[in-house]
C-alpha cells in the first residue's frame, strides 16, 4: 500500500465519514468508497465498518492504522526536520478561529502574512464551534476565552478585556445610565450563550465586583451581529475591546464604563493558540505564531 493510501484511511477515521474526507479533498465520494474497497482487497481484511451515517474502524482496521498512523506521522517528522534546514516555510496552513476575530483581526492581516510567506498557502476555518484539531485537521487554532485544556499545545498570545459600548443615537433616545446597576432599565443586547444571557459584572479600580442583571429583547449567538446592532442604535452590548476599540476611537460608540472592568464570566480572559502536541514544530506553523506574536507585542498593546 503506498504511503498516501495510508493517509486516506487515516483521514476517513478521524472524519468518520467518506463524504467528509471527499469534500474536503474536492473529489468525488464514490471515488473515496472505491479507492477504500480497492485498498482492503489488497490488504486481504475491511478496514471499516460501513454503514448509511457512518463508517467506522473493525477490530483489524484499528489496529492496522495504529501502527500505519505512527509511520505515517514519523515520516511527516521526517520531511519537516529535513526541510528545515534546506528551505522556507511552505505547504498549508490550516487555522481556524472565531468568526468575528477572523474576520476583525486575523483576515486584515493574512495579506502581509502572504507577502513574508508566499509559499505557505492559507486554509482559514472561521467556526465559532471548537473543532477538534485531529479531526479537523487543524494545523494552528485561536481560541478565546478564560483558558483552554487538552491534549495539545497552549500558549497564550495576550490577554483580553470587555467594553460595555452603546452607539450615540440610542443614548440620545434612551439616556446614558450613569452606573451599572441602571442597565437594568435599559433594552441590553446579550449574547445567546450560557453565563451570557441575564449577567454582567464589573469591577472598579479597588477591586470591588458588583453583579448587574441584565434583560434585552434581542439575542444572538454571532458577536459581529450583536455588533452591527450596537452600531445601529439598538442598545447597549458587551464586547471584546479588540471588536470596538475602534469605534469607540472614531465616536461610533460610547464606552459606558471606562473606569470599571467589565465581564460576563471572568475578568481573566485570553487570546489563545493552539496546535497538536508533537516534537517538531512545522516551520509554516512556526512562521504564523512568531508572526502573530510580533502583531500582539507591536499593534494590541491597548487591549
Amino acid at each position: 500500500m503506498e504511503l498516501h493510501d495510508a493517509g486516506l484511511l487515516i483521514e476517513i477515521a478521524r472524519r468518520g465519514s467518506f463524504a467528509r474526507v471527499a469534500r474536503d479533498r474536492g473529489a468525488d465520494p464514490s471515488w473515496v468508497s472505491r479507492k477504500v474497497a480497492d485498498i482492503e482487497d489488497e490488504l486481504g481484511f475491511r478496514i471499516f465498518h460501513r454503514t448509511t451515517r457512518r463508517v467506522s474502524l473493525t477490530e483489524a482496521g484499528t489496529i492496522y492504522l495504529r501502527e500505519a498512523e505512527t509511520i505515517v506521522e514519523a515520516l511527516d517528522r521526517a520531511r519537516d526536520n529535513a526541510l528545515s534546514v534546506s528551505q522556507v516555510p511552505s505547504g498549508t496552513l490550516r487555522i481556524t478561529c472565531t468568526v468575528a476575530f477572523g474576520q476583525k483581526i486575523l483576515v486584515p492581516l493574512l495579506p502581509r502574512f502572504r507577502r513574508d510567506y508566499p509559499q505557505v498557502d492559507l486554509e482559514l476555518v472561521l467556526s465559532d464551534a471548537s473543532l477538534d484539531l485531529v479531526e479537523d485537521r487543524i494545523d494552528l487554532a485561536i481560541r478565546l476565552g478564560p483558558g483552554v485544556s487538552g491534549d495539545f499545545v497552549v500558549s497564550k498570545l495576550r490577554d483580553t478585556r470587555y467594553r460595555v459600548c452603546a452607539s450615540p443615537d440610542y443614548l440620545r433616545r434612551q439616556g446614558r445610565p450613569a452606573t451599572p446597576a441602571a442597565l437594568a432599565g435599559h433594552d441590553c443586547l446579550r449574547f445567546l450563550l450560557p453565563g451570557f444571557r441575564n449577567r454582567w459584572l464589573f469591577r472598579d479600580g479597588a477591586g470591588a465586583v458588583e453583579p448587574v442583571e441584565i434583560k434585552g429583547s434581542v439575542v444572538s449567538t454571532g458577536a459581529l451581529a450583536l455588533h452591527a446592532m450596537a452600531l445601529a442604535g439598538m442598545g447597549p452590548v458587551l464586547l471584546a475591546s479588540w471588536l470596538v476599540d475602534d469605534d469607540i476611537a472614531s465616536g461610533a460608540l460610547v464606552d459606558l464604563f471606562p473606569d470599571r472592568q467589565a465581564t460576563a464570566t471572568t475578568f481573566e480572559t485570553a487570546i489563545w493558540m493552539l496546535y497538536p502536541s508533537r516534537s517538531f514544530l512545522p516551520q509554516k506553523v512556526r512562521a504564523m505564531i512568531d508572526f502573530l506574536r510580533a502583531e500582539a507585542e507591536t499593534k494590541w498593546r491597548a487591549w
